[in-house]
């Protein structure tokens, strides 16, 4: 059955093929241009799992790289640069000239000065700072109970980079005393990269329980980030650190596995940074999160659109950790493929095919593993996938759920148009009309016809009925720009079959008769090929006296015509000696005052007229003369305002008048008790 939708213009739903080949780069350019964000993963596949949101893509890594290759200004952005370049796997372009620098900004004399210049030189090969005596001393002083765990942690640093010896236990036993001073999450965290640093010998265990205290100080942000209140930096130096101290003794550390993505989350979805400071961490934290003993979190990204069909029937899918690089030695397999409509299971424990790519004679793992889906001959439609990265214990998200699209190719078989007699005294004559052309002669309907339309929606490749989700009949007047739009839906054997009562839909035309262009529209997610088809021009003729003597073309854009409110006309006032005689009535009992006043006499003693008393008593009256005036004249803001000025100075005359005749009154009851008393004597 079609039902009717009235528009005005040409905009129609259609879906828009989506869909490019896949090529891979070579290795230089991080092995695969094209890679998705996994933002843009989260909403085009649809990941149900907890998942990794947020990784360093490989733009993202050439942007971290190219902030952290900065000129130095000093020994700390020297350190924040080269070490954090060396994070990821890079080295300086002149790690001569990077040597010469930190060598002649060294401070000797300077714990700071010294842990920037020994841990950026120990990255670069064949850069040696000179110690003397007097530094080792120096370096070996900071290390007590009486220094700050910043302090302890770059004085161990630097004895650790320059190769000397260093006490663990008693770093142990200084470490444990500052933190109880100490509590805050940044010492705590220093203290953990400390202890790395120490031997394995040492009794490290109190401070590796401080890791589980940390996780408990985290806070998580809708069961998909897992912060520090202090921030980013504090959140990425935990990672380092948490890791560092674990490897270092191994010994898992005590994350589970969703706050090792939420960590993941938190660390990677910021793309630009403040400080370099704030780089280095991010890049720290990228390595401990791709070569530790434990955890290392799987990102698994579409090639592409997740989409499947017979011009490209694989599904490619790159695994990669966190910093875009793909893992060894690791298998991917479909644990289940179910269609999202019907709920059946039509491929179930399939593997993916690593895919290489040859250098010379060399063949180099890219990381991309690829599927031939379309060999289960699947039906076009959403797909729910259920894939399993396995080969090393210490992945972590490695079952991911995505959504994975099928395409096809429609065709419109079956083109029937006919006009059909209501009293069926004239027999029916049908034309099959082959898409994509036009028939070649026009239709005519009148109110004594009928016209009517069927055909069939089939899958180019399997010849398989299909119901497109979007299915319209259009009927464009060509004089006017009328359109009246048929929603097509198909019988139960799947042919969509349409019927114009001329006599019946009059209304929905306007009853503008004339020549309409025929179209039918045909659209889904699932088709490579949506359809705008100009099937044929109908004639529609509708009864003479219903036609308009005019005929003119909408338009939604014109001028309305003015409305015009009539207001209601006041009541007939009543007669004026009505008018008078309730005025009279209601000043009566002000006259009945004077006149009592006068008969008895107003006592009027006690009036002072002080400047306060008399103008006490006209800001009275000039208060009840504002509101004969704001009845008349004023509205109720202006009002307001020259009432604020007038109840000013009455109030404060007011209290002046008052707080006189308070003055006289105590000084008269004074006065009577005096004289009181001396009447007694």
């Amino acid at each position: 059955m079609l039902s009717p939708i009235n528009v005005q213009s040409d905009l129609i739903l259609v879906t828009r093929k989506y869909s490019k080949p896949f090529t891979v780069g070579p290795v230089g350019d991080m092995a695969l241009r094209g890679v998705h964000s996994l933002v843009l993963l989260a909403m085009a596949l649809g990941v149900q799992a907890l998942t990794p949101l947020h990784h360093l893509s490989p733009t993202d890594v050439e942007r971290l790289k190219a902030f952290l290759n900065q000129p130095f200004t000093d020994l700390e952005s020297a350190y924040y640069s080269i070490v954090g370049l060396s994070k990821l796997g890079i080295a300086v372009s002149d790690e001569n000239a990077a040597c010469r620098f930190l060598k002649s900004q060294l401070d000797p004399s300077s714990i700071d000065s010294l842990f920037f210049a020994s841990g950026a030189s120990h990255v670069l090969s064949g850069c040696e700072i000179p110690v003397s005596n007097e530094t080792r001393e120096l370096l070996l002083a900071a290390v007590s109970e009486d220094s700050s765990v910043s302090q302890i942690h770059r004085s161990v640093s630097t004895l650790t980079s320059l190769g000397l010896p260093v006490a663990s236990q008693e770093v142990v036993s200084a470490l444990t005393t500052r933190i109880t001073k100490e509590d805050n999450v940044l010492a705590i965290i220093l203290a953990l990269q400390t202890a790395s640093c120490l031997s394995q010998q040492a009794e490290l265990g109190g401070i590796l329980e401080e890791i589980e205290d940390l996780v408990a100080r985290l806070d998580d942000l809708g069961g998909v980030y897992l912060q520090f209140e202090e921030g980013l930096e504090a959140t990425a130096l935990f990672v380092t650190a948490a890791y560092a101290l674990s490897d270092h003794v191994d010994i898992e550390p005590p994350l589970k596995e969703d706050q090792v993505v939420q960590l993941t989350n938190s660390v990677f979805n910021k793309k630009s940074w403040d400080s370099l400071s704030e780089a280095f961490s991010v890049a720290s934290a990228a390595a401990a999160f791709s070569g530790n003993r434990f955890h290392i979190p799987v990102v698994v990204s579409s090639q592409g659109p997740a989409a499947v069909s017979h011009r490209q029937p694989a599904l490619q899918l790159q695994v990669t950790d966190v910093l875009s690089q793909s893992l060894a030695s690791i298998s991917v397999q479909l644990e289940s493929a179910q269609a999202v409509a019907s709920k059946s299971v039509v491929l179930s424990q399939a593997p993916f095919t690593l895919q290489e790519f040859f250098i010379s004679v060399i063949s180099v793992p890219s990381g991309i593993f690829q599927l031939n889906f379309m060999a289960s001959q699947p039906a076009s439609g959403y797909y729910q996938f259920n894939v399993a990265v396995t080969g090393d214990s210490r992945l972590v998200a490695s079952h991911v759920e995505m959504k994975v699209k099928v395409s096809t190719e429609v065709a419109i078989n079956n083109m029937d148009l006919s006009v059909v007699d209501k009293d069926q005294s004239i027999g029916t004559k049908t034309t099959r009309v082959e898409y994509p052309s036009k028939a070649k002669t026009s239709f005519t309907a009148d109110s004594h016809q009928n016209f009517a339309m069927s055909f069939q929606l089939v899958d180019v490749n399997t010849g398989v009925e299909l119901t497109p989700h979007q299915t319209f009949v259009r009927l464009h007047n060509q004089k006017t720009g009328q359109e009246v739009v048929f929603v097509a839906e198909p019988d139960s054997k799947n042919v969509y079959k349409f019927e114009l009562d001329t006599a019946e839909r009059k209304s929905e035309f306007d009853s503008i008769s004339g020549t309409y262009a025929l179209y039918l529209i045909v659209g889904d997610a699932t088709l490579e090929n949506p359809i705008l088809w100009n099937v044929a021009d109908v004639v529609l003729k509708f009864l003479d006296e219903e036609n308009p003597s005019v005929i003119l073309p909408k338009n939604l854009y014109a001028p309305k015509p003015e409305i015009k409110h009539l207001f209601r006309e006041p009541e007939k006032k009543p007669p004026t000696v009505v008018s008078n005689t309730f005025t009279a009535l209601v000043l009566s009992p002000l006259l009945l005052l004077l006149i009592l006043w006068f008969k008895l006499g107003a006592n009027i003693s006690n009036f002072s007229f002080t400047p306060s008393c008399i103008l006490f008593h006209l800001g009275h009256a000039a208060m009840l003369g504002l509101m004969y005036v704001y009845w008349t004249q004023l509205n109720m803001f202006q009002t307001l305002k020259y009432l604020a000025i007038i109840g000013s100075l009455t109030f404060l005359a007011g209290n002046r008048m008052l707080a006189q005749k308070a003055v006289k009154r105590i000084a008269a009851e004074q006065s009577s008790r005096l004289a009181k008393y001396r009447s007694l004597r």
